[in-house]
């Protein structure tokens, strides 16, 4: 198995290399659509690249050929984006529940000529109760919330032996707060890939969630209670 620095290296070639186009169209868009959108405070060209871009993409690995991908939170489009510039063998369904945001999202689609990429203006939570319950082979979600309420609004989403993938920075202390609303909610840890972005941009880590069974039919709560209520 490759080491972490040989991956960044790896997937940063990729960036600025054989996906360069698509990578730079992105950013040209994001930067265009910022402040209409207000979508994110990183717009320094070699800040969206370590921090958005590569950050994003250094999971990939984690995502199976082909899978179904559900993205919560999806905000600016990380890290549904830069995995579908790498990875188009991926379908994604991204769930937003912010209306400008989510025209942001289809114009992205849109430009970049994605197929098998879907915006939904919802919440995880009520997606999660209706059709879209069980229905993914991953939910991935990045900077949404802390982990024992992220895996509420996540793994519902997801098949029985699917996963369920948050990227984090420093995630020992949520993971420690997080072990029993994981196990409640029908998952188990099954990774944790801790890297470092070059040139100092952060320790970063992704945490890789086995759905093992059903999430129990009560969950997820609704009505602000995975963030106002947290399972513990």
């Amino acid at each position: 198995m490759e080491d972490t620095n040989a991956v960044c290296m790896r997937l940063l070639e990729s960036i600025q290399g054989e996906y360069r186009e698509k990578f730079a169209a992105f950013y040209t868009l994001l930067v265009d659509c910022n402040q209409k959108y207000n979508l994110t405070s990183v717009v320094e060209e070699r800040d969206v690249l370590y921090k958005h871009f590569l950050d994003s993409v250094m999971g990939e690995r984690f995502f199976p050929v082909r899978a179904s991908v559900a993205e919560v939170g999806s905000g600016a489009g990380f890290p549904s984006i830069p995995l579908k510039i790498v990875r188009d063998d991926l379908s994604f369904t991204l769930f937003e529940s912010v209306g400008k945001k989510c025209d942001f999202l289809r114009a992205a689609t849109k430009e970049l000529r994605f197929s098998d990429m879907e915006v939904q203006k919802l919440r995880a939570e009520d997606a999660a109760r209706g059709e879209f319950r069980e229905k993914f082979d991953v939910c991935c979600a990045r900077a949404v919330a802390r982990l024992n309420t992220l895996a509420e609004y996540c793994l519902p989403l997801v098949k029985t032996g699917g996963r369920f993938i948050a990227y984090k920075g420093s995630a020992e202390e949520e993971l420690e707060e997080a072990k029993n609303a994981i196990a409640i909610l029908g998952g188990e840890i099954e990774e944790c890939f801790s890297f470092s972005l070059p040139e100092g941009y952060g320790e970063r880590t992704i945490v890789v969630i086995k759905k093992k069974k059903p999430t129990p039919a009560k969950y997820p709560r609704g009505r602000g209670k995975e963030r106002s209520d947290p399972i513990l």
